[in-house]
């Protein structure tokens, strides 16, 4: 059966490099699901949940902002590279994290209220980032997945 080569980068690190049978994964224009020998595609990524499947098993993370590219190599590999602004795999996100998630975002949202001059793109990207690993996490709690 063929397989995708699924690489998932932020500008810290590679947060997953491996060969996986689909992957589901958020843009602007909507959800999409990725098989192989897929058209080739780039897109921006919107933030949310991409979950890649790997022999059965559900590998999820939390994903935000980026592009996507899809292609077709001449050796017949789909290859999808994934590049976000931030991506966390489940897995990492421990309840610690999350609540660190939820507390940073509402200490995000006060530290607006009391200001005139708000750098917004900064906080929106800060925002965006922490109510997404909380969603994230909160829809994975009591799923089964590859950790």
């Amino acid at each position: 059966m063929k397989q995708i080569k699924l690489k998932v980068i932020t500008p810290e690190r590679l947060v997953l490099e491996e060969m996986v049978d689909q992957v589901s994964l958020p843009t602007t224009e909507g959800e999409i699901t990725i098989l192989p020998e897929h058209i080739p595609l780039i897109s921006a990524l919107a933030s949310g949940d991409l979950v890649a499947v790997s022999a059965g098993e559900h590998i999820p993370m939390a994903i935000s902002g980026g592009f996507v590219e899809i292609k077709n190599e001449a050796d017949g590999v789909t290859t999808v590279a994934v590049l976000a602004d931030f991506a966390e795999q489940v897995a990492e996100l421990t309840d610690e994290a999350v609540e660190k998630a939820r507390a940073r975002a509402e200490e995000l949202k006060k530290e607006m209220e009391g200001k005139e001059s708000i750098d917004f793109e900064h906080f929106a990207a800060e925002l965006e980032r922490s109510l997404t690993r909380v969603k994230v996490a909160d829809r994975w709690r009591k799923r089964k997945y590859r950790k």
